[in-house]
């Protein structure tokens, strides 16, 4: 018979990551705020870009 693994082993580093919400779980895949998000990621980047060539 296998033996039964445990899935944390204390005093690990996964021991202390956390785990996303429910919120955060539904943004991370809500297409409409993904394209918002796109969008102003650009903007700051065309900002950079554009004050670097002036």
């Amino acid at each position: 018979m296998e033996t039964i693994k445990e899935k944390t082993i204390p005093y690990s580093n996964l021991s202390y990551a956390t785990e996303p919400t429910r919120l955060v779980r539904f943004m991370r895949r809500f297409f409409i705020f993904q394209v918002y998000n796109f969008f102003k990621l650009n903007l700051k980047v065309m900002k950079i870009v554009v004050g670097g060539h002036s």
